[in-house]
């Protein structure tokens, strides 16, 4: 049985994608995937991603300053996405990328904090939910969070850290992202957080081309491989695998998808 997905999290405006999309989103298509949330990282990107949510049906954008490459974000970079939020695209279904991130040698971490709250108020005022990245950042980015208090709140996305900081982020009212790191056997306390949360906060992502699932190492990862995430998930929970489907179709839907316009 093949069940419905939408994949939260893909960057589709970059390779394998690019010149493929056709290909692609029929690949996507014939593993129940029928829609896909594409974040942008930076300014430079997000006519590309408008773009392609407009020549796509499958397709949805969310627009965002990624801090990962803070380097780039500059206060006219802001203001530009100001810009389009105001024109607000019909198919705009979120603020993201954006975020916190401790990884690098030189995270600038003063400047990401300043561009994420400028971000998280920028949500406020347009009223969007957020695509919310964190790497080594749950405790910080969950201070920020509850400052602002987002009327629309989000999904912490790709969720990796431990029960007590994922109960933080569902007590604010916030989703937490499901993909390919719970393939991984080894990655047992992630599985085991994932498989002890409530059902009503999940979702699925596949944050491709990134984060490959274990059998797919070395290769560029896919929307259709939302599919496979949802199997092990099914693995790790005690519904039936159509009670997870609906649920979390249904989560989805209730977070990003609340324009009558817009399909789901």
């Amino acid at each position: 049985m093949t069940f419905r997905f939408i994949d939260t999290h893909c960057h589709f405006d970059f390779p394998p994608f690019t010149g493929d999309e056709a290909n692609s989103l029929a690949r996507a298509a014939e593993a129940g995937v029928t829609g896909i949330i594409v974040p942008a990282t930076e300014a430079a990107n997000f006519a590309r991603v408008t773009a392609l949510a407009d020549e796509h049906d499958a397709l949805y954008a969310a627009l965002g300053l990624h801090p990962i490459v803070i380097e780039n974000h500059t206060d006219a970079c802001l203001e530009k996405l100001e810009e389009v939020l105001k024109t607000r695209p019909k198919k705009l279904l979120a603020m993201g990328e954006i975020g916190l991130d401790l990884y690098r040698n030189d995270p600038q971490f003063d400047r990401q904090e300043q561009i994420l709250d400028a971000q998280l108020k920028l949500a406020k005022r347009y009223d969007l939910p957020v695509i919310l990245h964190s790497r080594r950042t749950h405790d910080k980015l969950a201070m920020h969070l509850k400052r602002h208090n987002l009327p629309k709140t989000g999904v912490v996305h790709g969720f990796a850290g431990s029960l007590q900081q994922a109960q933080r982020f569902i007590d604010l009212g916030y989703c937490l992202g499901v993909g390919g790191t719970i393939t991984y056997p080894r990655a047992s306390k992630t599985r085991d957080v994932i498989a002890q949360l409530p059902l009503s906060s999940l979702l699925l992502e596949t944050d491709a081309p990134d984060m490959p699932l274990n059998g797919f190492q070395g290769q560029p990862n896919r929307p259709e491989r939302v599919a496979k995430v949802f199997d092990t998930l099914c693995e790790l929970r005690p519904e039936a695998p159509d009670v997870i489907a609906a649920t979390i179709l249904d989560n989805t839907r209730r977070l990003f998808f609340t324009d009558t316009a817009q399909a789901a």
